[in-house]
């Protein structure tokens, strides 16, 4: 009996996410997907989604953390439940919002994995032979706009030609939810999209079947002429680089530009971040900078400094 009311409530709820708060369809799917997770636990109980407790809750919590999970996957997921009874709280389906009070896992403290700048290089210098083909120039313009813009594969994919303005250096992106924002390109990256826009797309195109009505005005195009898919571009990064991945280079984009100075807010424009929470997984690196800056230019730091190299304490001074 609570499976299928779990079942129902959930198909609600989705169709909630898409309709009222527009999410997109990939957004809908995981939303969906950790709600069910935590609807098959609670179902080991005989409890409904609409019956669960805080107990429950912290329960689903230490079972993910019993079974491997990591803490930034088991914080996703609380943070869908939140969200999950914050509706059914707001539509007056439940008295009390069982996720009230819970420690969320802490993900902060877990930097995401990002390559070094040599190992970056290495990768786009791999890919730039001299006379390249469309392909080859392809794949060349996806792997610099990928670390240039910081973007993720679903925003890469729906790339279209108008989204460009390479004379302005900069690009339109999708981002979740479909909101839009400008993401500001390097001359690296402007460059190598300007020579597949010249020499390689046009070839691509060509070969496009007529009567398919596939997305022709997508920027990046298959062999076949038709937009490529998420799967294929973290294959082609795979090839690139046996240990990257697409979201290693969006990663590599922001801790690299933390490291050179950047603020976590111009991070969190950058990466279509709709909180700055998200984006403070990178303080550790900018507090690092930070400190370094303090010592460089604040007068007591320099003082202390000039004493040390004196031998005396600052304090006798």
């Amino acid at each position: 009996m609570s499976g299928r009311l779990n079942s129902e409530l959930l198909r609600e709820y989705v169709a909630y996410l898409r309709v009222e708060k527009g999410l997109r369809p990939l957004s809908c799917e995981a939303y969906e997907r950790d709600v069910l997770q935590f609807s098959e636990y609670l179902e080991g109980e005989s409890l409904s989604l609409m019956a669960a407790r805080h107990a429950q809750v912290a329960g689903f919590l230490e079972h993910l953390k019993r079974h491997g999970v990591e803490s930034r996957s088991a914080a996703r997921k609380l943070s869908c439940l939140r969200g999950f009874y914050k509706w059914l709280l707001l539509d007056k389906r439940i008295e009390r919002d069982p996720t009230i009070n819970l420690e969320s896992p802490s993900t902060w403290k877990v930097l995401p994995k990002s390559l070094a700048e040599s190992e970056v290089a290495a990768m786009l210098e791999r890919g730039d032979p001299e006379n390249a083909d469309a392909i080859a120039l392809r794949d060349k313009a996806i792997l610099e706009l990928l670390y240039a813009g910081g973007l993720r594969v679903s925003e890469l994919t729906s790339l279209r030609e108008e989204d460009l303005s390479l004379d302005a250096g900069r690009v339109l992106v999708r981002g979740k939810g479909d909101k839009e924002r400008i993401v500001p390109l390097g001359r690296a990256a402007v460059e190598a999209v300007e020579k597949y826009l010249r020499e390689g797309r046009p070839l691509l195109a060509r070969k496009r079947k007529s009567g398919t009505g596939a997305a022709s005005g997508q920027l990046f195009l298959s062999v076949r002429g038709v937009g490529l898919t998420r799967q294929w571009i973290w294959a082609l990064v795979k090839a690139a680089d046996g240990h990257a991945s697409p979201h290693m280079l969006r990663h590599s984009c922001a801790t690299h530009m933390v490291e050179h100075g950047a603020d976590l807010r111009t991070v969190q424009t950058l990466l279509g971040h709709a909180d700055i929470a998200t984006t403070q997984v990178y303080t550790h690196l900018a507090l690092g900078r930070l400190k370094a800056v303090h010592r460089a230019h604040h007068p007591r730091a320099l003082a202390v400094q000039a004493a040390a190299s004196r031998g005396r304490s600052p304090v006798a001074e």
